[in-house]
């Protein structure tokens, strides 16, 4: 018995159509009755037909349809950050256009298809390693757009950028003007182990997120001496650990600056688990301006960012860059939220 696989043209002969015919029926392009539909499809089943195979249409294309979003460490936790998701959301929404679809890609080796193993037609970082940038050479030599995303991937890649220093520092000038002086940091990792503890002078020359450094050297431009903690992740129970650390401290500081509303929200509730009144005890800004369930009565004191037109406009980099034209890179603004949970210190 033969095993050759059967083709639109045998499927065509079985059910007594044309090859136009049954060809459209697969790919829905155009209408055709009920009947001759159905007629296709019977054949197609008895032949052992499932379809065109869509590595043949991406040779022919010369294009795979999808556009590789390569994350650093771990994708287990990257999407119960609300920020991840809304940027992701107009990601999607950009290259919608071009039919293509995205491939979640992590910058080690070890996780299967890579940047440099996925077909990809584009690559979209979030955020830009040492690891990831070893990469980097391999792709860009095969002519494949790459835009970044928050992060230095080298001269010629485009990036979407966000004003990260300049916003947290207009967040910690606020403090200082309600009149604090004594102010923790409760940060993000510092690279993508995202190991809790102090960051110490040594630590601070090792960090590796792009992210995580800017928002650092906004606050320190501010108050150059404020002690920083990092967290393993933005997340509300990672907030909590560290504001448990910081409230224990014998110099239990007047004010908490987060690098996320996530964060935030977990120093709030750590406070109210050491009997301390937001803000007449300490206040608390957060980073990024979303929606925190569980949080009222308090509407955090924060910076908003464009999540989803960060990934909006990285999809319309990549998809111009692909049509063969030039793109550049762009920076957003963030926008400081005021709330209720900052105040002035309170009387010693």
């Amino acid at each position: 018995m033969s095993s050759r696989r059967s083709t639109i043209a045998d499927v065509a002969r079985e059910a007594g159509v044309s090859a136009s015919t049954a060809s459209v029926v697969f790919s829905g392009k155009t209408p055709v009755t009920p009947a001759t539909r159905q007629r296709v499809l019977d054949a197609a089943g008895a032949l052992g037909y499932t379809g065109p195979d869509p590595r043949a249409a991406s040779l022919r294309r010369g294009r795979s349809g999808i556009v590789g979003v390569v994350f650093e460490g771990h994708l287990g936790g990257a999407f119960l950050d609300p920020v991840t998701r809304a940027m992701m959301d107009g990601l999607a929404d950009a290259v919608a256009p071009q039919g293509a679809g995205l491939l979640l890609l992590r910058d080690d080796v070890e996780s299967g298809a890579t940047l440099t193993t996925a077909p990809i037609d584009a690559a979209v970082l979030i955020g830009c390693s040492a690891r990831m940038r070893a990469s980097l050479e391999i792709v860009l030599s095969r002519g494949i757009p790459v835009v970044v995303i928050e992060g230095d991937a080298g001269a010629g890649v485009p990036a979407v950028m966000l004003d990260n220093s300049f916003a947290q520092r207009v967040v910690a000038e606020h403090l200082k003007k309600l009149g604090h002086s004594r102010v923790a940091l409760v940060t993000l990792p510092t690279d993508v182990l995202g190991e809790r503890g102090w960051v110490d002078h040594r630590r601070e020359a090792t960090i590796t997120v792009d992210v995580m450094r800017d928002r650092l050297e906004g606050a320190r431009q501010v108050f150059p001496d404020a002690p920083a903690l990092s967290a393993r992740r933005s997340s509300i129970d990672e907030g909590v650990i560290a504001g448990r650390v910081i409230f224990a401290s014998a110099e239990r500081p007047t004010a908490v600056v987060a690098q996320s509303d996530l964060l935030a929200a977990g120093v709030i509730r750590a406070a109210e688990e050491a009997g301390l009144r937001v803000p007449a005890d300490v206040s608390v800004t957060g980073f990024d301006g979303v929606d925190v369930d569980g949080l009222a009565p308090y509407r955090l004191t924060t910076m908003s960012q464009p999540a989803s037109e960060k990934g909006r406009a990285a999809g319309r980099a990549v998809t111009a860059m692909l049509d063969g034209e030039k793109t550049r890179t762009i920076e957003f603004t963030c926008v400081f939220r005021e709330g209720n949970t900052t105040g002035a210190p309170a009387r010693s």
